[in-house]
């Protein structure tokens, strides 16, 4: 296996990885004793007033409906992009776009506010910039090089 070779089934692997986290973490989301006050899960918002969603994953990462599912989604577009080297760089450099707008949307959203709908706390923005590091930084080291990079017939056809 080249060199080229051996990045892009690299870069597919960790595509796949990145994605099954994400769909591990969104039903991590709903799963009493890994998400406390689970029973107090709603479907957006956190606890303002008592009024949005008190549960935090492993204690730590606010979480509502709406979150988990959209870890959900991420998840699976992740499995079905990573099955092509094309697809699987798109996936961790659009992923990692994504998670940018997301880091300063909760950096800026005020926290006890309704506007903070994800819901986000000051872990979670550490955690988004984390995703933003790691998923640019594996897409990088992983893309396999355009001017030597032979199309190989499984990612025609799949």
């Amino acid at each position: 296996m080249g060199e080229q070779d051996r990045k892009a089934h690299l870069l597919k692997l960790a595509t796949t990885v990145v994605a099954a986290t994400f769909l591990l973490v969104g039903v991590a989301g709903f799963v009493p004793g890994l998400t406390t006050n689970v029973d107090n899960l709603e479907i957006v918002g956190h606890d303002h007033a008592n009024m949005g969603s008190q549960a935090e994953l492993l204690g730590i990462f606010h979480v509502s409906v709406l979150h988990n599912i959209v870890h959900l989604a991420f998840g699976v577009v992740g499995l079905a992009m990573a099955r092509s080297v094309r697809g699987a760089s798109t996936y961790l450099v659009g992923g990692a776009m994504v998670y940018a707008l997301v880091l300063v949307y909760g950096v800026v959203v005020d926290q006890g506010s309704d506007a903070n709908f994800l819901p986000v706390n000051t872990a979670d923005n550490w955690l988004h910039g984390g995703l933003v590091v790691g998923m640019l930084a594996l897409a990088l080291a992983l893309t396999p090089s355009r001017r030597s990079t032979i199309v190989r017939r499984e990612d025609v056809h799949h």
